[in-house]
């Protein structure tokens, strides 16, 4: 397919000039199918139309990264990204639901389904598996597709959740590994029901396409959905891609698929959706955030650019209203040995370090952004929330805690500090007595256990040592049982070039930050799980060595329970990836990608995507050695001896 032109429609960052007119033909629109969904259930009026007779199904799916579980020993969280960008259209549909149609409603005649939220009793025995492997049916759960690992029996279930459901709209998050996978669960969506609606979201497509106001242009990278569409490297199988602060443009599109979908419910074509969306932006719909829309209709691009209010975080409604607690995360282990039921929770969205190879930093994800207005008070009424559910542990998944915020962190531990230790539920403030309810809901406050990422800088040169000791003490106490840090190298010649390396003290070199940061900790008693980065710049097998050895000596002293291996994988978006030549040759789209050891022993690693600075003998070298040296610390199997063939 090749597409033809890109056309932009701006409505949505600019004042409509026939606003009124707009909004009197969508208003008039919405009264007409109204009245239809009446006069074809045979009702009074609008409130009374059955469930059954204005919902459709739908379906959301997680993109996996690996292929095979083979020789790795993973701890997959929540589909958090996921969950986060359905935050609003589930809110927004479950609130439809329990109000009945009308013109002022959120959707107003026709409603997708996410099903029942899950019961108390249903989220306290939550447990995690494809949809055929727990009982999930007729909650919300339901409507969401992880498989974790792409295989065939991922294939196969995927076939088997498309004839059950039958959904007309199918969305999918994915970050960059995990876009090949994507493109073909959307392959399989489009050969079982051709007229499903696909959706991309997520990370991939935030740094793969994007909105260029001085130009009114749409600008692709050539890893991105639309531009192998275009080329030819990926079937267009795609109808709608979303990039940006989606949450609430996400809630807008389905919005406009529900409206251009005939009361039959059967089908809504991609022009339909676009002429509802164009009428929108006209009729002055304004939502917050900034994010982008494409349509692909035939062979052109129909782009909706929107800008609005600056997003709050903590406004947004809670990932898991919808969903059931399915994490079980071994870091946070129970008085039987069994791992905690974790919730997945950020309360900001960006690094605010600006590392070349990192896709978080707030450079890449277009801005930092946090809770407002009172955050702590706001986040421990959401951890209170997620407790309710059923929640064990917490891991915030912030790329530091509160942007490394001292005064939140604080703050933060103080307030969670009081309320578990409080003498009765009763003395929690308002907002968290609506949420612990029962004396089990109690209990799991009182020995809830929870985690965060923190940095080297951030416990030694950013901070006297009184108040780093000062903090570390006040996260234990307030229940902080796991601190993740990154590593990433132990060379000085490499980590010259890495931005997480702030100040950088001429005596004390970044390995001796490493240390200091973790004996720091280990006075505390908090358990530190760390992970490390091959391939950066200035990586040789000189420096992989020393990495390898140095990390080697912090297990050796008990400073670090786990250390995680990761090869360098290019990201779209990052400044490493143009600075060694590749944003223009990643392949994320190819089905048939020879994923092999010892690629497939690294997170994300796939050949053709990872460090021109290291060769795959590199890789084998790096699997071997941290697998001898640091042993059962390291996060994955025994290590796999590569075959060599020998003459003869």
């Amino acid at each position: 397919m090749l597409i033809r032109q890109t056309v932009v429609h701006d409505d949505f960052r600019t004042a409509a000039d026939m606003a009124a007119d707009s909004a009197r033909e969508l208003r008039l629109l919405r009264e007409s199918r109204i009245a239809e969904l009446v006069a074809r259930a045979g009702c009074a009026g609008p409130a009374e139309v059955p469930w059954h007779a204005r919902s459709f199904p739908v379906l959301a799916a997680l993109a996996p990264v690996m292929t095979s579980p083979e020789g790795e020993i993973t701890y997959p969280g929540d589909p958090m990204c996921l969950y986060a960008a359905l935050s609003v259209p589930v809110d927004s549909a479950l609130r439809s639901a329990r109000l009945g149609a009308g013109t002022d409603v959120p959707f107003s005649d026709l409603c997708p389904s996410w099903g029942k939220p899950p019961s108390k009793a249903h989220r306290l025995s939550a447990e995690h598996g494809l949809p055929s492997q727990r009982a999930s049916t007729g909650t919300s759960d339901a409507t969401v597709f992880d498989p974790r690992v792409w295989d065939a029996e991922a294939r196969a279930e995927l076939r088997a959740e498309l004839r059950r459901h039958r959904p007309r709209v199918f969305l999918v998050s994915t970050v960059s590994p995990g876009h090949r996978y994507a493109l073909e669960m959307a392959r399989i969506v489009k050969q079982e029901l051709p007229d499903c609606l696909v959706v991309f979201g997520g990370r991939h497509m935030d740094e793969t396409m994007r909105y260029a106001p001085a130009k009114r242009s749409v600008v692709l990278e050539y890893s991105s959905t639309l531009q192998a569409i275009d080329d030819r490297r990926a079937e267009a199988v795609v109808d709608f891609c979303v990039s940006g602060e989606g949450q609430f443009a996400l809630d807008l599109l389905m919005k406009a698929i529900a409206l251009a979908m005939d009361l039959d419910r059967t089908r809504a074509t991609v022009c339909e959706v676009v002429r509802i969306l164009r009428l929108f932006g006209a009729a002055g719909t304004r939502v917050p955030g900034n994010s982008l829309v494409c349509a692909l209709d035939l062979d052109t691009v129909h782009a909706f650019p929107v800008a609005g209010e600056k997003l709050d975080l903590a406004a947004l409604p809670s990932p898991y209203q919808g969903f059931a607690i399915r994490s079980r995360f071994p870091v946070f282990p129970l008085p039987d040995g069994s791992p905690a039921r974790t919730a997945h929770m950020t309360v900001s969205n960006a690094c605010p370090y600006h590392c070349d190879f990192c896709s978080e930093s707030a450079l890449v994800v277009g801005g930092l952004k946090r809770f407002r207005g009172s955050p702590a008070e706001t986040a421990l009424e959401r951890l209170c929330e997620y407790v309710s559910y059923g929640a064990e542990a917490v891991f915030f998944d912030d790329s530091i805690f509160w942007t490394g915020s001292f005064p939140l962190m604080r703050e933060f531990c103080a307030l969670l500090h009081a309320a578990r230790t409080a003498p009765g539920p009763e003395k929690l403030p308002e907002g968290c007595r609506r949420w612990i309810t029962d004396e089990g809901d109690w209990q799991r406050l009182r020995q809830l256990q929870f985690g965060c990422q923190v940095t080297a800088d951030l416990l030694t040169t950013l901070h006297k040592e009184d108040e780093v000791r000062d903090l570390l003490v006040a996260l234990r106490d307030a229940g902080c049982t796991y601190l993740y840090m990154g590593i990433e190298s132990m060379s000085t010649d490499v980590m010259q070039h890495v931005h997480k390396n702030i100040r950088r003290i001429t005596d004390f070199p970044w390995k001796a930050k490493v240390r200091t940061a973790l004996e720091r900790i280990r006075d505390t008693g908090i358990p530190v799980g760390s992970s490390v980065l091959f391939g950066l710049e200035g990586e040789t097998r000189k420096t992989i060595e020393e990495t390898v050895y140095e990390v080697g000596r912090l297990v050796d002293d008990g400073l670090i329970m786990l250390a995680s291996p990761n090869i360098l994988t290019y990201h779209p978006a990052t400044k490493i990836t143009r600075a060694h030549g590749m944003h223009d040759r990643l392949d994320y789209h190819s089905p048939d990608i020879d994923n092999r050891p010892p690629y497939i022993f690294f997170e994300e690693a796939f050949p053709g995507v990872v460090s021109r600075r290291l060769t795959e003998d590199d890789i084998w070298f790096i699997h071997e050695q941290t697998a001898t040296r640091w042993g059962a610390i390291r996060n994955s199997a025994e290590p796999e001896v590569r075959k060599v063939e020998t003459a003869g």
